[in-house]
């Protein structure tokens, strides 16, 4: 696949942003901590703004299609990210991880995610480039992920996987956390802790949203650097962003409302994709089916609405529901809570 944007940018920007999140991981092994409402907002801002840096300069240098289509994927790998911390959340909750680890294993779970979608990315361009077909797996795919979203129970089952059991019965496990240790010793025994369960959770969760992500965002762009790029974006500042929200994701009643039309809008997206460059044999005689070819600046604006929509709508209704129990509503993470 051929590219408007200079190698030497291409690679540069990839080596960058790796050695920004390596930077990031060091920082929090060097000293975990909790990080505070203000430290959390700076970070966040910063990252974001980082992001639409680096957007103006895909436009400078490449053009306006190739810089929009960095924006709606950045913004589709963010609300899925989003959705994948909602998850992290229920993981450390129900392992109970000590608040000063929680920044490690939200960063090492951030790090298994870039590696799982970089995988990904390389195999679905791969495939791509071979098999136009493969936008028919991925949209039907995505439409199903999207009724995953917003049946009852999404994501409400998050106990002890089949995974989790399993290594369980082979690895012996204290019962404690011992600091940010994958090992201790207990009674003179050997044991890992509590914290490998976590990261095997975590990296498990992130598997399955990588095979959500990538054709999600390939449904926008067939550009692998642009793919990359976005989803390491996307995950930058996630672990700040997980302390400033505090417990709002589990109330942002429909913000899943909102991914799930994101991911069936890209799904159908796809599959007219498919339709349009048809060669298969049994469709319409191995001829291009000429249906509506729905634009980028199109899927941005979807993607701009749907999340708006989505987090307006759970705002309004979080005050609604504070005010008729008298209660002031904070949005953000609780302080207190965070120092305990």
């Amino acid at each position: 696949m051929t590219s408007v944007l200079p190698l030497g940018f291409e690679i540069g920007s990839m080596v960058v942003l790796v050695a920004i999140l390596i930077l990031d991981l060091a920082l929090i092994i060097r000293r975990p901590h909790v990080p505070s409402m203000r430290e959390s907002s700076l970070w966040v801002g910063f990252y974001v703004l980082l992001a639409l840096i680096f957007a103006g300069i895909i436009f400078l240098l490449g053009d306006v299609q190739h810089g929009t289509e960095f924006l709606a994927g950045w913004l589709t790998e963010y609300s899925l990210s989003i959705d994948n911390l909602f998850v992290f959340v229920l993981i450390l909750g129900a392992f109970k991880v000590p608040s000063a680890y929680q920044q490690r294993a939200l960063m090492i779970g951030i790090v298994l995610a870039l590696i799982f979608r970089g995988i990904f990315i390389l195999a679905g361009a791969a495939l791509i480039e071979r098999f136009i077909w493969i936008f028919f797996i991925f949209g039907a795919w995505l439409v199903w992920t999207a009724w995953q979203q917003v049946k009852p129970g999404g994501h409400e089952d998050q106990g002890d996987s089949w995974l989790i059991r399993k290594v369980k019965q082979v690895l012996p496990f204290s019962d404690d956390y011992d600091g940010g240790k994958l090992r201790t010793v207990v009674d003179g025994k050997r044991m890992f802790t509590p914290f490998l369960l976590v990261l095997i959770s975590l990296g498990a969760t992130d598997l399955l949203f990588a095979l959500d992500s990538i054709p999600a965002i390939f449904g926008i762009t067939q550009s692998p650097f642009i793919v990359f790029t976005a989803n390491v974006f996307a995950l930058m500042g996630l672990r700040q962003l997980y302390f400033l929200l505090g417990g709002l994701l589990e109330r942002l009643e429909y913000l899943k409302y909102g991914i799930a039309a994101i991911l069936a809008f890209i799904g159908v997206k796809l599959i007219l994709h498919a339709l349009h460059e048809n060669e298969l044999p049994f469709i319409n005689g191995g001829e291009h089916v000429n249906v509506p070819d729905i634009s980028t600046m199109m899927s941005l604006g979807f993607i701009v609405l749907a999340m708006a929509v989505a987090t307006i709508a759970s705002v309004v209704k979080m005050r609604r529901e504070a005010a008729k129990a008298g209660e002031t509503l904070h949005l953000g993470a609780n302080e207190k809570a965070h120092g305990e």
